[in-house]
Formats: C-alpha cells, structure tokens, sequence
C-alpha cells in the first residue's frame, strides 16, 4: 500500500502548484521575495513608512461553495475569498499587500481547483495584493467526494497617523453607502433552505426585474456573482483627500451588525433605508422565502456592501468621487447620540 492507495496523490498535488504558478506570478508586487514552493512567503516592508502598523483579516467564503459545487462553477469564489479578507483589511485605511489562501478538499480535482486559483489571482489584481502562497490539504474521506473548503487571511499596512478607528467619528458625520453587487458572500444557508423548500433548482431561470438580460439568467449565475472589491477606489479616495473618519464592511449580520462596530462610545447611526436602491434579488428572496423585512437587513447586506462615515462637508466630495468611478453612492444616515444601535431599520 502507498500514499495514493489511501487517496493521496502527491504526484497530482505537485503538479497541481506547478500548473498554478503563472497565476501567482501574475499578482506580484516588487516588495515579493522568493519564489512560489517554499516553506512560506517573503514580503518587505516599504521604506516609506514611517511608523507602520499591519493589519490583518481572515475569512472564508461559507456555504456559497455548495451553489459552485453544484453549478461546476469555481472561479467567483476565489474573488469573493479575497474580496472578504481585504475589505476587511480596507477598513482600517490599510493598503492590502499580501493574501496566503488555504484550500481542502477530499480528493484533488486539478481543472476544478485551477479555476479556483484563478479567481484568487483575480481578486488579488483587483486589491493590488500579491498571492504570496498558500495550501493545498487533500483530505480523503473528510470531505464529501466533489466539495472542498476554501479560507484565506490578507495582511496590509497602514500608518498609525493615517488609522482609521472610531475614536475619529463624529456626532454629524453622514454615512456613505458604497453599493453592493448582489447578495455577496452571506445569508446562503437561508438561501439554499429557501431553494430546497421550494422544489427549486440553482438552474431555473429567475426573473428578479423586467430587463430581458436579467430575465435569461439562471438563479445560480445570479447569486454566484463574487463580493466586490472596494480597495481601489477607497484608497484612492483616501489619497486625494477625502476625510474619512471610520469604515464598515457590510457582511454577515448586515447593517445592523456591522455598522456599529466602526461607532464611538454614546453613538448611534440614524438610518433611513429610502435612499438607496435594494437589489431585486433581494426582494425575491424575500417573497419567495416570506422573510421579514427585519429578517432580511439581519442576515444580508441589502444592496450596501461598504459604508465610508464622513463629516458632512466632506459629503459632496465623496458621492462625486464615488460617480466619477462608476461606483453607486449615497448617503443613508448620519451619526447621532446613543447606545451603539442602528435607528430606522425594520426590526
């Protein structure tokens, strides 16, 4: 007996991270030191900052890999792995340098993991981070046959005297939403208990608006659009001047979860949900699952995936640079005094 007999291929393996090399290669950055295969990856610092602080973020993409498995569509997953990580990362005002991902699966599917790989590479180009390396765990009998797993960290720097953290926000400041491409990478096993409940399937054709292109896409291809990368334009933003006092990553548990977290002590966010435009997926998850409208901001993003609080004479500035980038923005409320709750949101 040998290591391939107990579904080990080490053979495969090492192909594998030779046949993924290019798409590594193709994220690199010239702080990168060493080559791909070693025993972990070299990043150095840049000499330009004075006093940096490295921030880190890690996640997964959760249960979203069943509609990929399903769907034998593998390469939006990779963006939203990164895209999780370095919008966290983002928060802080940091600038993602690097990402390391760790993929598990029961037995290793070269094409299938290789379309993965790729969409990580992807989401790295579209973070200006390098794929500094990863792991490859094939772990038979672990996993059911045709799934793997999917994690990831990203670490970025910022400098301390460029931090954003709470203790900048104001009473007054206003509330940029940046908006979301669709339901991003959470809510799925509310989602996937409302497709099984209902006898649907991942290849129906939906019809979530009255636009003949939407209209001739499957449920699958709608939901599996990737989690959008705010890295660019938020750190660009931040360079030309735009005065930002704190930043939400809006994921799981919505805007009621995650909004409060970049508050001061004694504040609170008034929010009024009329002005921004709700994606109709969600308003088909909501009828077809009868969900709550509270239930709905609980458990998805709701059409924001980012929010930037500004003080109110930066307010203009922000929404004309956000237009000039082709990226959706509005203000959605406004920092008032309070217990760290969101006011406005159905319950």
């Amino acid at each position: 007996m040998d290591y391939r007999e107990a579904g080990v291929d080490v053979a495969a393996g090492q192909a594998f991270v030779k046949g993924i090399r290019h798409l590594v290669q193709s994220t690199q950055r010239p702080e990168v030191l060493g080559q791909l295969g070693g025993f972990n990856g070299l990043f150095q610092l840049s000499s330009k900052y004075r006093e940096p602080v490295l921030v880190a973020g890690t996640d997964g993409v959760g249960t979203k890999l069943k509609l990929a498995h399903s769907l034998n569509c593998h390469h939006t997953v990779g963006i939203d792995l990164v895209a999780m990580c370095a919008n966290d990362v983002l928060t802080s005002g940091a600038e993602p340098l690097f990402f390391l991902d760790y993929l598990a699966t029961g037995q290793l599917n070269p094409e299938e993991l290789t379309q993965v790989v790729a969409g990580i590479s992807e989401g790295c180009r579209l973070a200006n981070c390098a794929l500094l390396g990863g792991e490859t765990a094939e772990m038979p009998g672990f996993y059911q046959p045709g799934e793997y797993d999917l994690a990831g960290f990203c670490v970025g720097v910022v400098e301390k005297s460029k931090l954003v953290d709470s203790s900048s926000v104001q009473v007054g400041d206003v509330a940029i939403a940046l908006a979301s491409q669709g339901v991003h990478s959470n809510g799925f096993s509310l989602i996937r208990k409302i497709v099984s409940d209902q006898g649907l399937n991942w290849h129906d054709k939906v019809k979530v608006v009255e636009l003949p292109d939407t209209s001739q896409k499957s449920l699958g291809e709608i939901l599996l659009t990737p989690t959008r990368l705010y890295v660019k334009p938020v750190l660009e933003a931040l360079q030309a001047g735009l005065e930002v006092h704190g930043m939400a990553h809006i994921t799981g548990g919505g805007l009621p979860e995650n909004l409060p977290r970049c508050l001061g002590e004694a504040q609170s966010i008034q929010i009024n949900p009329q002005q921004w435009s709700i994606p109709p997926i969600f308003t088909w998850i909501a009828n077809t699952g009868n969900i709550s409208t509270g239930e709905m901001f609980r458990t998805f993003n709701m059409g924001v995936g980012f929010v930037l609080l500004v003080p109110s004479t930066h307010r203009d500035q922000a929404l004309n640079w956000f237009a000039d980038h082709q990226l959706a923005a509005s203000v959605i409320g406004e920092v008032v005094a309070g217990n760290g709750e969101l006011i406005g949101l159905p319950s």
